[in-house]
């Protein structure tokens, strides 16, 4: 699922709080070099023109669109809107003082002390803040995108994205799509613009698309002539796609909306995308609820560590590399419900797997479960195991992917590596959206779905139609699918 680009006010919140704190700071700071050491909000006139300030600070920002071009603003510049800011907020503050009938118990000189520190500390901070938005460490989680490009326009289109300091992504490569330009591979691959490799050609994409990590994918192409179908393959697979708006447009995919990347204005399509509203209400639900869930993953672990560890020594905690939102590989956790070396009896196994096409791995009796038997007269005898998978308490330590961000609470059921290399194209689109503990295939039908294409037909079902309600609805779902012990993957 591909998240909006920010526009409007929301744009430069960051700038916004940064701004009021330093208000509030300056505020303080002026009462203090007045007062002296003393409380700042004991007196009713005092602490209401300490929240007026923010008020006052919100209205200039919004009315007066201060951070237009902010990250584009040099030293001078933003010294005199920091400056017009300050002197708006010093006249606001006066016009206040005036109205309230009470301006004469106000000190003068606090007023003006709070507009001279305001203006140094808003100053220095945005020059620094913008410094550091160039080298946030969040900036390791940026989404990975594609350049699909023509060899004459690919150093001039890497340059204009690698300038664009408000990106949300990771240039990982460039896909060369010049016609016939797939002879001669081995020497193409050698290249590189602005450090960005060249990881593919036109012939190339679609397989490159399928395997690797990709978010996102942005075409400039004003001059091609090549097969348009390739960008509804991709476009089919979740992928986010850019098209520079030079192009003839495209008709593919669900959502469609205009933005802007670098100096290019290109249009988005994507299977469903959210604001950034939606984006931060769904990751408080996680946090939130995954903060709760590693308090009883913890509390799992200390009841039934020690009957796993008694039937079956080695450690508690499974840990196996999956595949999360398009294509990122990342340690997925649970507790061990299986024998050590549980991974290397899975070949053996295979010819049991009731999902004949091997997309996923599941059996009636899985031997490798600890404490479970099969008996002489063919009955199962059922271990511990087996106990903590119908209650899905193994599934507990993902509460700390969820934390970490590698998982969200509802979502889709993440591929191990093997499953994943054997999609096509179209199955990829079910990892569009972060991976979930629980999701809409689950609790359709859990362990009784065993149609792999059925799978993907829900999980893509939920990411198009994705809101909050559903994720609610989906946890209540889970909740009653777990009581009822109505099966498990």
């Amino acid at each position: 699922m591909y998240r909006r680009q920010t526009n409007g006010w929301l744009k430069h919140l960051d700038f916004i709080v940064l701004d009021l704190f330093c208000l509030e700071a300056a505020f303080v700071l002026a009462y203090w070099a007045r007062i002296g050491w003393s409380n700042p909000y004991a007196t009713r006139l005092y602490q209401s023109m300490a929240f007026m300030l923010l008020l006052m600070d919100v209205a200039v920002i919004f009315f007066g669109n201060a951070y237009s071009g902010v990250l584009e603003r040099g030293y001078w510049k933003e010294a005199s809107s920091t400056l017009r800011q300050s002197a708006l907020i010093l006249a606001l503050s006066s016009v206040y003082l005036v109205l309230i009938q009470n301006g004469d118990s106000y000190s003068r000189i606090i007023l003006c002390l709070t507009a001279l520190f305001y203006f140094f500390l808003s100053y220095g901070c945005r020059l620094l803040w913008k410094r550091a938005v160039k080298w946030i460490p969040w900036k390791m989680k940026q989404d990975s995108l594609l350049i699909a490009v023509t060899e004459a326009h690919a150093a001039e289109v890497v340059e204009s994205l690698q300038h664009d300091q408000r990106r949300h992504f990771s240039i990982s490569g460039i896909i060369l799509m010049d016609e016939g330009v797939h002879t001669g591979v081995e020497q193409l691959f050698v290249k590189s613009y602005g450090n960005i490799p060249v990881v593919a050609t036109e012939r190339g994409l679609v397989e490159y698309v399928c395997r690797e990590w990709v978010d996102e994918i942005l075409f400039v192409l004003p001059d091609w002539q090549g097969d348009r179908a390739v960008l509804e393959e991709v476009a089919a697979s979740g992928i986010a796609v850019h098209e520079y708006l030079g192009m003839e447009k495209s008709r593919v995919g669900r959502k469609q909306v205009i933005e802007k990347m670098g100096d290019y204005a290109v249009m988005t399509t994507c299977t469903n995308c959210v604001t950034f509203s939606q984006a931060f209400l769904k990751r408080t639900f996680d946090i939130v609820g995954g903060l709760v869930g590693s308090i009883f993953a913890v509390l799992a672990l200390m009841i039934v560590g020690p009957m796993i560890y008694a039937q079956s020594p080695g450690p508690l905690l499974f840990r196996q590399v999956r595949v999360g939102r398009n294509g990122r590989r990342f340690h997925f956790l649970k507790i061990r419900s299986m024998v050590i070396g549980a991974d290397a009896m899975k070949k053996d196994l295979m010819e049991q797997n009731r999902v004949k096409d091997g997309m996923m791995f599941k059996l009636d009796f899985d031997p490798r479960i600890i404490g479970a038997k099969k008996l002489p007269d063919g009955s199962v005898k059922r271990g511990i195991g087996n106990i903590i998978r119908d209650w899905s308490i193994d599934e507990l330590p993902q509460f700390f992917n969820v934390l970490k961000g590698d998982m969200s609470l509802v979502g889709t059921r993440p591929p191990t590596v093997d499953e994943w290399e054997k999609y096509q194209l179209h199955h990829r689109a079910r990892m569009a959206f972060r991976p979930g503990i629980t999701g809409l295939w689950q609790v359709s039908g859990r362990s009784n779905i065993v149609d792999f294409e059925e799978v993907v037909k829900l999980d893509t079902k939920y990411i198009n139609e994705w809101d909050f309600g559903l994720d609610c609805r989906i946890m209540l779902d889970t909740v009653r699918a777990v009581l009822e012990r109505t099966g498990s993957m």
